[in-house]
């Protein structure tokens, strides 16, 4: 720049363009900012490189600007300054700045333009308006890879993994070939809705047809396979990756630690700190999680210990909730509740009290469960699951009195439970079970054979937990509620059509009950069967 100045070519655009365009890859937008203010009369070239240069380089705010300085200096808009504006929108979250750009670009006859097109869907699904991202979607002439990619990761974004599912479907129908960023998404969607068979399709096609596994890639399909339950297969694709950075290795040891081998999480995190990458606050949280679900609690000690002093990684709240759930489930409460009131420097948020209601629940700590539970709904009243919870817990600790003020409170504040639901997978084809659902059309049969399975596994010894019953209902009500859990139903449809020797998978959406767990495991006695539930907050293996 300098060297531009002393030469006489200051005034050159080409130049000038060029160096604001490094400064924004560099970093440098405060630099950028002071060229453009020198530059005599910018055209609409470094207008639309300074704008697209912005919106690349993580300057969402400054590209907005820019837009708006060209169109003061009235420099016509072209379809790049669009497409690069309404991304800086999306990264921006900016609803109602992004729609009014949307009607710019149609008042300037660039509403059909592919790359405009793909933009706004983009910006619709971050959005959280997939309506409107499908109705662009749905309006373009001819669409790219980038057009369908755009739609399928805005469905998996807000959590619409069947919709994403059915759309890379009809893409393939179109005869579109699929790219990496494509499989990246609908790998995201398999993770999100446990379709295994589809996840394990997108390995083959990769390796069949000379993909690189390059990280990304790589990373979404160990998070699959963690996610579908099959934890040798993310090891074997994280030991087939070429380069593998901070966040394969994290991926790695959260699929461990997710499935419950806690030891096989800390060993590759000790590698890890040998000759792998510096971890960063994620792979923290990965490891003090294997260390709560598998007792490690001296390992999880020291690496909580290690985080500031040895990595310079200032601990969050996702390390306080593992640190006391850690201690709460090893059953030193007393310990927990002390490092919940002198280690954690905020107000203990609602997710610290949830792991220690959890852990005064599993030990039968019912008095200091209560005072837990009273300090969750000071700091969510709103919140019906808490109320649950303390329902429960006094429940437990035979308050009948305060179980029926709890549900009153409910009443008078219009809460009701969250509805529990399961997923499964059988040939290709997602299902979804609720307690006590009739809408399958097989419902009869699925009901009969899981009587059938409940029946043998009593004769095998099941008594169902008596602390785990629905303390809300009564009599037949809650009797049928505990045979007909929509997890249990679901695993039943799952013995029923699948073949012998093969996993029985199952999502659910919350935490599986205690009773459930039980049952799994007689149930794949009985059965002879591999079971793996995935609920909120791990998975969960049963085996002959």
């Amino acid at each position: 720049h300098a060297h531009v100045v002393v030469s006489g070519s200051h005034r050159s655009l080409s130049l000038l363009t060029k160096l604001v365009n490094l400064a924004c890859a560099a970093g440098a937008i405060g630099y950028a900012r002071r060229v453009f203010v020198t530059v005599p009369g910018p055209d609409s070239f470094l207008f639309n490189s300074l704008i697209k240069s912005c919106s690349k380089f993580g300057f969402p705010n400054d590209a907005v600007a820019f837009y708006r300085c060209s169109l003061l200096e009235g420099i016509p808009p072209s379809n790049y300054t669009f497409t690069s504006v309404i991304k800086a929108c999306a990264d921006l979250s900016a609803s109602r700045l992004g729609r009014g750009v949307h009607a710019h670009a149609l008042a300037c006859g660039f509403g059909s333009d592919p790359y405009v097109q793909s933009a706004l869907v983009t910006f619709y699904a971050k959005s959280g308006n997939l309506n409107v991202a499908r109705q662009v979607f749905d309006k373009v002439g001819e669409r790219t890879v980038v057009t369908w990619n755009s739609m399928i990761s805005g469905y998996e974004q807000n959590g619409s993994a069947k919709e994403a599912i059915e759309l890379f479907d009809h893409m393939r129908e179109s005869g579109i070939e699929p790219d990496s960023t494509t499989f990246v998404g609908v790998l995201a969607a398999c993770a999100q809705s446990g379709a295994l068979s589809l996840g394990s399709w997108v390995h083959e096609y990769v390796m069949d047809n000379g993909f690189d596994l390059n990280v990304v890639l790589g990373t979404s399909l160990i998070n699959m396979y963690a996610r579908c339950g099959n934890v040798s297969k993310s090891r074997e694709v994280f030991d087939s990756m070429r380069e593998r950075n901070v966040i394969a290795w994290t991926a790695m040891i959260s699929a461990y630690a997710t499935n419950g081998y806690g030891n096989q999480a800390v060993e590759l995190f000790e590698q890890m700190r040998l000759r792998g990458p510096w971890p960063n606050k994620i792979t923290f949280v990965a490891v003090l999680s294997a260390c709560a679900h598998a007792g490690l609690v001296d390992v999880g000690r020291h690496a909580f210990a290690s985080m500031k002093k040895e990595y310079d990684v200032e601990p969050g709240l996702e390390h306080y909730v593992c640190m006391v759930d850690m201690l709460g489930r090893a059953g030193f409460l007393d310990e927990a509740y002390e490092f919940i009131e002198k280690e954690i420097p905020m107000e203990p948020p609602p997710a610290v009290w949830t792991a220690m209601l959890g852990a005064c629940k599993m030990h039968k700590n019912f008095d200091l469960g209560v005072s837990v539970a009273e300090h969750l709904l000071d700091s969510e009243p709103d919140n019906p699951g808490h109320y649950v919870m303390l329902s429960n817990i006094y429940a437990l600790a035979g308050r009948s009195d305060r179980v029926q003020r709890v549900r009153n409170m409910m009443i008078q504040r219009g809460l009701k439970k969250q509805v529990g639901y399961s997923i499964i997978e059988v040939d290709g084809k997602t299902y979804m079970f609720s307690m006590g659902d009739k809408s399958h059309p097989e419902t009869n049969i699925i009901y009969e054979y899981l009587d059938e399975l409940m029946l043998r596994c009593t004769q095998a010894g099941y008594v169902p937990l008596a602390d785990s019953l629905m303390h809300e209902l009564e009599g037949e009500e809650r009797e049928y509620a505990l045979r007909f859990h929509s997890e249990k139903l679901a695993v039943a449809f799952g013995l029923l059509k699948t073949s012998h020797g093969m996993t029985v998978t199952v999502v659910k959406n919350l935490r599986m009950c205690e009773d459930c767990h039980l049952a799994f495991k007689y149930i794949s006695v009985v059965a002879n069967r591999e079971i793996v539930v995935r609920d909120k907050l791990r998975f969960h293996h049963f085996k002959d």
